[in-house]
């Protein structure tokens, strides 16, 4: 059966839909410029962590961790004192070291036993630090290691750093297209990436007498985030 007129018609819409994607892909691309940019925004720490230990010795392995257990169960009690919770407490060391006399042309003697036990402190607010590294070597720490500061939430800061990115990659492409003689017109892509800088604090000093030590200063500093965007755009 021969088709009807209206059936022909459709099909030949049918058809020029279909083809028109197809001569959309033929056209050229526009033509553009890629620039990069970099913005910085500033974050002030809103965490922090340090790390305080016990060292003992003893002439036995049961009376040096008898000993190292009572001093770190009081630093502990300390610590929880002043607002720290068991979540923010976490045993980061425990090691036995046997002592060795080694005399000469004989072989070694093990004269006693060393004990370590480090506890890593993570609380949510970097101006407590002091008070509770006071506490904790006022109770019987004898080592400490490892403050950092941090902030909780990575997106502090992002929205500012990459604004500034893309700020700057548009001045560039407006200088280049003007020296062209062009005028920048759409964003056509945008890549980017963020990297965290490691805070930069501005240090006190830290004296780490056995009692009757006054708060230690610290300061937590600040946080830098950088941003890089390299932006393709329209170039008219």
């Amino acid at each position: 059966m021969k088709p009807s007129h209206v059936e022909v018609l459709a099909g030949a819409v049918l058809a020029a839909s279909m083809a028109a994607p197809a001569r959309a892909a033929n056209e050229p691309a526009p033509e553009s410029v890629s620039v990069s940019g970099t913005g910085r925004a500033q974050v002030t720490p809103d965490r922090a962590s340090f790390t305080v230990g016990v060292q003992t010795a003893g002439s036995s392995v049961s009376s040096a961790v008898q000993d190292n257990s009572a001093r770190v169960a009081a630093i502990i009690a300390a610590l929880k004192k002043l607002g720290a919770a068991d979540r923010d407490l976490q045993t980061s060391q425990l090691a036995i070291y046997p002592q060795q006399d080694r005399p000469d042309a004989r072989p070694p003697r093990i004269t006693g036993y060393q004990v370590s036990n480090s506890i890593t402190v993570t609380r949510n607010d970097p101006a407590e630090v002091g008070k509770l590294l006071q506490a904790a070597v006022e109770a019987g720490a004898n080592s400490l290691s490892g403050i950092e500061f941090g902030v909780a939430d990575p997106a502090r800061g992002r929205d500012a750093a990459l604004q500034a990115a893309f700020a700057e990659a548009r001045a560039k492409a407006d200088v280049l297209a003007r020296a062209a003689g062009r005028t920048v017109g759409r964003a056509l892509t945008i890549t980017e990436g963020t990297s965290v800088q490691p805070p930069i604090p501005r240090r006190g000093p830290m004296m780490m007498e056995a009692r009757g030590m006054g708060e230690v200063p610290v300061m937590s500093g600040s946080e830098e985030i950088t941003s890089i965007v390299t932006v393709v755009f329209e170039l008219r």
